[in-house]
């Protein structure tokens, strides 16, 4: 188990140097650069090239990025030209609070949907039936028709605050005031992955309890309810746990999305201003960042269904 989450780690490594180096590159080489896009195309020529040379912009595309990579390995990943701050201070706060949001989400929909995904894969009659027709439905909702739905109800009713991460009335200090405004993002977010999790899990225990090994030990006379939580789901989860690496991967971009409605401070919303403004060490460190929370999900996912069942581990 060691020599596998030992190669999994090191393939991750690669992944985040692989996808932010590319995402350096093509920042850099697209048409126009920062200078354009910061003071204008009405500039002179003069003003334009003296802060292209400030900013280092006077050099070929191999050069910035040999650059970049002598700093990447002092653990320097440049600094933004936005916001004049390190990238390395700036991309962790903003990344936390993506977090916040995506694992907020996970464990929402994950206590969500797997029992969920018990009940109607185990049972039938009308409300099993009510469940999976609701989770196909959200299934088919993207998380950005969720977030206005669920901002047009929090604006409407007043009940949520419908944007921001604290009021600015609120004590910067208080954790009930950032749980307000988390409801809204949060619930966007988890929805359709509960209604993914409901299905996976629904279809794989529907598909488990009709096996040979089940029937054996009901006809052995144990109780149903007792081979469905003891026998059944164990066997079930398989498909689930490998299921969560990519759900991680659509989490993040969903959680850009949400980010841009709600106006949460978080990593979409820094880089989709790095972009704006043709911003590469910004958009290569968002890029990275993104990458670590891909690259971790894909780790934890892996590593459970090789927990579930060893033979994966091959």
């Amino acid at each position: 188990m060691r020599q596998y989450i030992a190669r999994r780690l090191a393939f991750s490594v690669l992944l985040v140097f692989v996808v932010s180096s590319v995402s350096l590159l093509l920042a850099s080489v697209a048409p126009g650069d920062f200078v354009t896009e910061s003071l204008g195309a009405v500039v002179s020529p003069e003003t334009a090239a003296r802060a292209r040379v400030r900013y280092g912009l006077d050099q070929s595309v191999g050069e910035q990025y040999g650059r970049w990579l002598i700093r990447v390995a002092r653990f320097d990943f440049g600094r933004s030209l936005v916001y004049d701050r390190p990238v390395a201070d700036l991309v962790p706060e903003r990344a936390a609070n993506t977090a916040l949001l995506a694992l907020a989400a996970l464990i929402l929909s994950t206590v969500i949907g797997l029992p969920l995904g018990i009940f109607s894969g185990s049972r039938r009659g009308i409300v099993a039936a009510i469940v999976r027709g609701a989770s196909v439905a959200l299934v088919s909702m993207p998380p950005l028709l969720t977030s206005l739905v669920l901002v047009f109800l929090a604006a409407r009713t007043g009940w949520l605050p419908i944007g921001g991460m604290r009021s600015s009335t609120a004590d910067s200090t208080s954790v009930i005031d950032v749980l307000k405004h988390m409801i809204v993002p949060v619930v966007a977010l988890a929805l359709p992955i509960a209604a993914t999790f409901e299905r996976l899990q629904s279809q794989a225990l529907a598909d488990t309890v009709r096996q040979p090994f089940v029937a054996a030990t009901l006809a052995r006379g144990v109780s149903a309810q007792r081979v469905v939580w003891r026998d059944a789901l164990k066997a079930a989860l398989v498909p689930v746990a490998s299921m969560y690496g990519l759900v991680v991967g659509s989490l993040l971009s969903g959680s850009f999305v949400v980010e841009m409605v709600t106006a949460w401070p978080g990593l979409g919303r820094l880089m989709l201003d790095g972009l704006r403004a043709r911003d590469a060490y910004l958009v290569a460190g968002c890029a990275a960042a993104g990458t670590v929370f891909l690259a971790l999900g894909t780790l934890v996912s892996d590593a459970a269904v090789a927990f579930v069942d060893p033979r994966s581990r091959q």
